[in-house]
Formats: C-alpha cells, structure tokens, sequence
C-alpha cells in the first residue's frame, strides 16, 4: 500500500518539496493561465519547451494546457514567436 503523501499546502512554511512537482498539483498557484489563438499558433512547440512545469502538451496538433500544473508565469506567451498566446485571469 502506497504511503499517502502530504499536498503543497500541508507542507511546513519553508519547506522545500524534494519530489516532481508532478506529484503536486500547483495550478491554483497564478491568477492567470494562457489561452491560444490557434489561428496564429504555428504549432513551433516552444511553449511546451519553455513552461518550467511542462504543463503545455500537444494534442491532435493543437496546444493543450493542464491547469492542475500551470502556474500562471507567462514564460510561454512572452517566448511565443507569433503571438499566439495571452495571459488571462482564472475565474
């Protein structure tokens, strides 16, 4: 039987997680989260390549974010050669 492990929220303050932050789910973390304008996405992929939680994926040749892990930093739409990518506010 697998040891139940604690969330990010039941961690200490100061405490640093020693473990992929795939096992934390941190996307309610930011107060934004990208949205694609697939009209202008040439589909280069460096959004998958720079999001530092590898939240942005690629499905049926189109981006996909998983927002249990993203953020909100905005790597991705500030690296996106065609500006394909906003921030928005969650909610």
């Amino acid at each position: 039987m697998k040891e139940a492990k604690p969330g990010w929220r039941e961690l200490p303050f100061g405490a640093v997680p020693y473990k992929s932050s795939l096992e934390y789910h941190t996307g309610d973390w930011g107060v934004e989260r990208p949205e694609f304008d697939l009209e202008k996405c040439t589909r280069c992929t460096l959004c998958h390549f720079y999001c530092p939680e590898g939240a942005i994926g690629f499905e049926a040749g189109h981006p996909e974010v998983d927002l249990g892990y993203c953020k909100g930093c905005g790597i991705c739409a500030n690296e996106c050669p065609a500006e394909a990518i906003r921030m928005v506010r969650k909610g």
